[in-house]
């Protein structure tokens, strides 16, 4: 099976964790079909091989990027402007997109950078609190209640060919705690690297 296929199953198949923290909404753009043309779109382009990718976990999608196309760190101007994917989703800009595609662009652009890496996240589904993005960290129950959503999304995502020698932790902090001690229990990697996370250094470097 392709790497696109592994993965879009994956995406079409996630279901929300249970006893999610009332006042706290899910982000799961993946059941809706106009996003799962963008989604297909996507991962045929650039994962149609079997080709092992290093992975890269963020924290979990924002309103205006991977919770609103359904790809990490990928805002509709980028899936656009960068990756050739039309869309008619609103071009609202995400920080973490600019950053994430600037990098991407000093690496080679798309097609080399995803040739070598795939991104998602500890928990590739989103929360919103108060219409603002919150992480899953913020709120101490929904920490709780994520974590066997996060044990077996990674698990999956690892299964798809990824390599286990080194895993790069989009964000330094908490996220990176938080996913070693994951990886403490479950040893899917014999490395795990923390990168500063694309806000922090837009906002405040």
């Amino acid at each position: 099976m392709k790497l696109s296929e592994s993965i879009l199953n994956f995406y079409r198949n996630l279901t929300p964790p249970p006893r999610i923290p009332k006042g706290i909404l899910v982000l799961n753009p993946y059941h809706d079909a106009y996003i799962q043309g963008i989604c297909q779109a996507f991962y045929e382009k650039y994962y149609s091989d079997t080709q092992p990718r290093t992975l890269m976990l963020g924290i979990n999608p924002g309103r205006f990027g991977s919770g609103t196309t359904g790809i990490s760190f990928t805002d509709p101007i980028r899936l656009e402007q960068a990756c050739d994917i039309e869309n008619s989703l609103l071009k609202k800009p995400e920080l973490s997109s600019d950053f994430i595609y600037q990098m991407i662009d000093a690496f080679g652009g798309p097609a080399s950078f995803y040739s070598k890496y795939f991104i998602s996240s500890v928990s590739p589904l989103g929360f919103t609190r108060d219409g603002k993005n919150i992480n899953y960290y913020d709120d101490k129950t929904l920490e709780k209640v994520i974590r066997p959503f996060a044990v077996s999304a990674i698990s999956q995502t690892v299964n798809m060919r990824m390599d286990r020698n080194r895993c790069y932790s989009i964000g330094e902090g908490k996220n990176y705690d938080f996913l070693m001690k994951l990886n403490g229990e479950h040893h899917w990697f014999k490395k795990i690297i923390p990168l500063a996370h694309p806000r922090f250094i837009m906002q405040y470097k």
